[in-house]
């Protein structure tokens, strides 16, 4: 079956910039795209720069006053504004910089249009690596969302769908998306995710279902760090094949967040863009209308490299394994210069000749007497006196050196 295909992009929307040590990069988006047209893709698909969202769009979910506030603040005139910061949330992680208002307007504006398409018939699948931004509330800001361009979308689609089945692949907990709709069951909210009690946003255990009409209407799987392709992807098939045949949703939104890929900046999993794209195709694969959105990522050349390997897989495009010469940004993706670069692991792996050999001899009885000549010996040329390196339990970001110049 040929799928209709539409790209919803705004020229301007990798410009904003959130701030020297802040990990979200806008600018991944013009990366994205940028090899989404080297490898031509472009032309196998309906192209469109979206309007931007009115303030009364944005409206139609969160609180008027939240979305004045939004349109009002500035950097220059912040300090007047300080006062209302703890109410609607503004912090490091979701601080005013220039153009914030513009920035929500285009990347919901961006989603709004794709579903408005979708509902349309005017595609069988609408793409916006752009939108995506799960964690913002009706009331206030959170974890790098302002506004939430998928509740919006969602709101569109329910005026044409009985029925919309939400899946977050995000390592991230879909937690604004799953709040507005925990009452209904025209909506359910499926979300994969790093859970351990303390990585943001906290939620996202197995025990939220959903209230009312909602009720096992919401279905988190909490994952812990370090899962690989096979284990996540057999999980995500077997997970979804139940879902699609009990709720048989009639139209599908899919939050493809790149913060779930192995070495990641923020995330902990061990997963490949081929995987993360294998999940993708599963969806696809059940012919039932699909929005694509973005979401987290923040090593931006993986983001790229994922969002246009799996715009291939929509447009059933394989694309060579060598990236473009010709984008303008090829340095950026070295030193490897592939679409599909080794995970960390596999990548250490190759240094390994082989097995190494040993001499079979008897084990002492005495074995803590050799680990206390190890460390005798770690003592004296200094590790034992060096600091552990601590991760914190939450989200870690080394400054804007660590995060690909950007």
């Amino acid at each position: 079956m040929s799928f209709r295909v539409s790209y919803f992009h705004h020229k301007d929307v990798g410009n904003f910039h959130f701030g020297l040590q802040h990990p979200m990069k806008p600018h991944r988006l013009a990366l994205t795209n940028n090899l989404v047209l080297s490898y031509g893709l472009h032309k196998k698909m309906t192209v469109y720069c979206p309007p931007k969202a009115t303030d009364d769009e944005l409206m139609e979910f969160h609180e008027v006053d939240y979305i004045k506030f939004l349109k009002k603040v500035t950097p220059e005139n912040s300090e007047e504004f300080a006062i209302d910061f703890p109410r609607f949330n503004i912090n490091a992680d979701c601080p005013i910089f220039e153009g914030l208002y513009d920035f929500c307007q285009i990347y919901a504006g961006a989603s709004i249009a794709a579903a408005h398409h979708l509902a349309s018939d005017g595609a069988d699948i609408c793409i916006n690596w752009s939108g995506g931004l799960h964690h913002a509330k009706r009331y206030e800001a959170s974890g790098f969302c302002f506004v939430n361009d998928i509740v919006l979308a969602i709101q569109h689609l329910l005026r044409f769908y009985p029925r919309v089945l939400y899946i977050d692949i995000d390592i991230h907990h879909g937690d604004g998306v799953q709040e507005a709709f925990f009452a209904t069951d025209r909506v359910m909210t499926v979300s994969f995710h790093k859970y351990d009690g303390s990585f943001f946003p906290g939620t996202g255990n197995t025990s939220e279902i959903g209230c009312g009409l909602g009720k096992f209407f919401s279905l988190n799987v909490p994952l812990k760090d370090g899962i690989d392709d096979n284990s996540y992807v057999t999980l995500f098939k077997d997970v979804m094949l139940d879902v699609r045949d009990h709720y048989q949703p009639s139209v599908v939104v899919l939050q493809c967040g790149a913060d779930s890929l192995g070495k990641d900046r923020l995330g902990g999993f061990n997963i490949s863009i081929k995987a993360h794209g294998e999940c993708v195709r599963f969806i696809k694969s059940w012919q039932v209308p699909l929005l694509v959105l973005g979401g987290g990522g923040y090593r931006i050349p993986n983001v790229a490299r994922c969002w246009t390997y799996e715009t291939g897989i929509l447009l059933d495009t394989e694309l060579q394994s060598e990236l473009p010469q010709k984008t303008h940004y090829y340095n950026f993706f070295g030193p490897d210069f592939s679409l599909h670069p080794p995970l960390e692991v596999h990548e250490l792996l190759r240094f390994l000749d082989g097995a190494p050999s040993v001499q079979m001899q008897e084990l002492p009885g005495n074995l803590q007497s050799i680990f206390n000549g190890i460390d005798e010996e770690f003592r004296d040329v200094g590790f034992r006196g060096r600091k552990p390196l601590m991760w914190n339990e939450n989200e870690y970001f080394d400054g804007d050196s660590d995060n690909d110049k950007w």
